[in-house]
Parts: structure tokens; C-alpha cells; sequence
């Protein structure tokens, strides 16, 4: 209840959070349906993961989740030892007692991957258990997830909604305002008339040289440490659990784990220099 942010939200959540589409709440039952054991894993504190989880997946949020950590103080959760970072329990939103190992499923704060994967080998009855991480944050969850613990990892990139049919903002001040105020539905793009592209750069060549292409830093990071790429869970909360997607390591290619499909200005530029 401090500052203004906080008091603001609880007051009106629904001013500034989307709710969740039906279509994503129905996967995440399929997919619990179906014996998958669900993780959910926020660097947020306890009481502000419910405020925002109530209101944009429902009262019964809890349900659909086998396992919740809060303050979990990513990417530490997943590069610090469990002596670092141990589980805590908590009682009215409030931290208790550090925990030696992770018994059990439920509700714990901070926390460690290497605990969490020791109680994800009992719960599964498999010595190695496959875990697919969805993120949108490259430092927080998607490198640290990959590099650490060896996880699957889904990278949410907002900029590919819209990649094929919008067209580059015009102005800063446009972008800069909180939806709030009013629906803008002006897709994203990875392409901007005032930042340029974050996948592909422009390399002034020597002198009667012509400019090359290069992949940015950005580019090699989402193909070497995604295993796939998606604009948002509703683009494939419809496919079968089965489908099978083409992983970004599976040609080598820096375009194939793109989902539904690659952004425009890697399509046109195929054959880049990496650098």
C-alpha cells in the first residue's frame, strides 16, 4: 500500500492489465489434463502475483498450477546455489523459515532451480525431467533457464505481432503512451524508422566497398538460447499439445524457430555475415 503504483492497481487492475484469452486458460488445462506438471515462476512478490494472476487468469488461478514461486529473484533463482537462495515458506504473504530441500508441491518464495529440479524427479519418477520455460525477458528467464538449468525455452517477442502487416512507428511520443489511455491496436514491429531493426544491421563497408548485412547481437542471443520464438501463448494455445515445431538449433539456422513464421526482414536476408 505504498507509493503510487501499487494502491493504484489494487484500486483498478482492470485499467491497466489484460486479461488472460479463454483459449490460453483451456491450454493450460489441457495441458495439466493431460499430466503435465505446471510451474509458475515470478520474481514478483506473493501478494502482487495474485492481484495480477486473479484478475487476468481468474479467482482460481492456483488451480491450474502445480507449483508457484514468487520473489524469485530471477535470474538469480537459476545461477545461485541453493545455500544462496533457499525456499521459503510463506504465511500471509510473509516469508518464513528457510527450507533445506523442496518436499512438496505448492506455494514457496525465492527459491532455487537446483532444488526445484530435484522435486520435479520425484514428482515425475524420472531421473532427467524435460521442463519447457516460457519467458519474455532474455536476461531474466530465457538465457539464464538455458545456460543453467539446460531447460527448453520458449521465447515470448512481442515484436513479431503484427511483423507482416504493420508499419514502423512514426514517432516516439505515440509509443511512449500507456495503454490506459485509451485501445491502440498499432502492431509492434521489429523494424523502427527511429532505432532501425534489432535483427539485422547495416555495416558501412570500406572505401568502393558496399555496406554488409550483419545478424545484431540481439538476433544470435534469441536463436542460440531459444528453442523457439512466438509472438504471444494465444498464437499456439490452439495446436495440438503434440505439434511439433522447428527448433532454432535444428538447421543452425538463425529464422527456423520463429512461430507461425520468421520476421519479414530475416526472410528477405537469408544469407547474412555473422559477426
Amino acid at each position: 500500500n505504498c507509493g503510487i503504483y501499487f494502491p493504484e492497481v489494487k484500486r483498478d487492475p482492470g485499467r491497466y492489465l489484460h486479461s488472460c484469452p479463454e483459449s490460453v486458460k483451456k491450454w493450460l488445462r489441457r495441458l495439466k489434463n493431460a499430466g503435465k506438471i505446471l510451474l509458475l515462476i515470478t520474481s514478483s512478490h506473493s501478494d502482487y502475483c495474485r492481484l495480477l494472476c486473479e484478475h487476468i487468469l481468474g479467482n482460481d488461478f492456483a488451480d491450474l498450477f502445480d507449483i508457484v514461486i514468487t520473489n524469485a529473484l530471477k535470474p538469480g533463482f537459476f545461477s545461485q546455489s541453493p545455500s544462496q537462495r533457499p525456499f521459503r515458506t510463506l504465511e500471509n504473504d510473509e516469508e518464513q523459515e528457510a527450507l533445506p530441500s523442496l518436499d512438496k508441491p505448492g506455494w514457496y518464495s525465492q527459491g532455487n532451480a537446483v532444488h526445484l529440479n530435484e522435486l520435479l524427479k520425484k514428482m515425475t519418477g524420472k531421473a532427467e525431467p524435460k521442463v519447457v520455460y516460457f519467458g519474455d525477458s532474455m536476461h531474466s528467464d530465457i538465457f539464464p533457464a538455458r545456460h543453467y538449468s539446460n531447460w527448453e525455452t520458449v521465447l515470448i517477442l512481442e515484436e513479431l505481432r503484427g511483423d507482416r502487416d504493420g508499419k514502423p512507428e512514426e514517432s516516439e511520443p505515440l509509443e511512449k503512451k500507456g495503454k490506459y489511455e485509451g485501445p491502440k491496436a498499432k502492431p509492434l514491429n521489429t523494424l523502427s524508422k527511429k532505432w532501425g531493426s534489432f535483427l539485422i544491421d547495416s555495416i558501412s563497408g570500406l572505401e568502393n566497398t558496399e555496406d554488409s548485412l550483419v545478424y545484431t547481437w540481439t538476433c544470435k542471443r534469441i536463436s542460440t538460447y531459444s528453442t523457439i520464438a512466438i509472438p504471444s501463448i494465444e498464437t499456439i494455445a490452439e495446436l495440438p499439445l503434440d505439434y511439433k515445431f522447428t527448433r532454432f538449433s535444428s538447421n543452425s539456422s538463425k529464422t527456423a524457430g520463429y512461430y507461425p513464421h520468421p520476421p519479414l526482414v530475416l526472410s528477405n536476408n537469408e544469407t547474412q555475415t555473422t559477426k
